[in-house]
């Protein structure tokens, strides 16, 4: 069976930092794509707020720049996504795609958080071309727009108070007759001239030609149409960290993001380390993976030195 020294699960900004950083300091690491090679930026257009590309990039690309960094340090990058684990003792054992066994010195693990969707076939076709997940990172391409947020809990009012500083008007859409946030951001919400808050409505279909110009809802009680006509939709019912494999062996919080000891990657599991989204409900950024995944190599180099010592 094959031994690892630094085995990395996942590939978007904090698994590929992480793997720079561990080759550069020749820990020899693996990575394993996961099934979204390269993350969430995959999926994304264009990137404006990743320091060092001053004309913007495209997602893909900037991934791709990331890969080839990683690789050109000596870093094994493979398919593959891990099916189990056991980490009940060092080294730790990790099933790769139902068949291939590997053992690991050390394990990082970055294999992130996949926004929730709706489930609407036009979402997916307008994924990029005026649907998001993530205000922060796009809205600034909606300047002086109009858009619309759905959702009903602390992230769809955060959401909607980011953008109405940058917006002309956004339209907040929530399913029940009260939002389930906490008092705070309703406060905020209700209190911004330019949110408005449309009660017992669900998004039915979002419609434009190549990129988004309206949204279609439906009535929760009494099952009527309207149309609202906006730029952007983003959604906001929250993400799920991609984490189900360790349930049960590291803790996680009530929302199964994995918990990591204060000011570091470590997780309650020496030589286990958790970096980028899977470990972070509050930023959720490209930049701050990428910080937290040059955290958890250096935290494993020297918790190899130190037991090999």
């Amino acid at each position: 069976m094959e031994n690892i020294k630094c085995l990395i699960l996942g590939s978007g900004p904090a698994g590929h930092t992480a793997a720079i950083y561990a080759a550069r300091a020749d820990l020899k690491p693996v990575m394993y794509q996961g099934l979204q090679p390269g993350g969430q930026l995959t999926i994304t257009t264009d990137v404006e707020n990743y320091p060092g590309y001053p004309e913007g990039i495209q997602g893909p690309e900037m991934m791709e720049d990331f890969k080839k960094q990683a690789e050109r340090f000596g870093t094994d990058v493979r398919w593959g996504i891990a099916t189990s684990v056991d980490l009940s003792k060092r080294p730790f054992k990790i099933t790769i795609d139902e068949k291939t066994e590997v053992t690991a010195e050390t394990l990082i693990i970055s294999t992130g958080a996949s926004a929730k969707w709706l489930g609407l076939e036009s979402e997916q076709k307008f994924n990029g071309f005026g649907v998001s997940a993530c205000a922060t990172c796009d809205g600034f391409f909606f300047r002086g727009q109009d858009v619309a947020v759905v959702g009903g809990g602390d992230t769809a009012c955060e959401e909607a108070s980011y953008l109405s500083k940058l917006c002309k008007k956004v339209y907040l859409i929530h399913r029940r007759d009260e939002l389930r946030a906490s008092k705070i951001m309703q406060h905020r919400v209700l209190k911004a001239p330019n949110i408005e808050i449309l009660w017992n409505q669900a998004p039915k279909e979002i419609v434009g030609d190549k990129t988004v110009n309206g949204v279609i809802l439906q009535n929760t009680v009494t099952g009527e149409e309207s149309k609202i006509d906006v730029e952007g939709f983003f959604v906001a019912i929250g993400h799920k960290p991609n984490a189900d494999i360790f349930k049960g062996q590291l803790q996680m919080d009530a929302n199964g993001y994995l918990i990591t000891k204060p000011d570091s990657t470590q997780t309650e599991i020496p030589g286990v380390f958790a970096c980028g989204d899977v470990q972070d409900h509050v930023y959720r950024q490209a930049v701050t993976a990428a910080g937290t995944g040059c955290m958890a190599a250096i935290e494993a180099e020297r918790f190899l030195a130190d037991v090999e010592e």
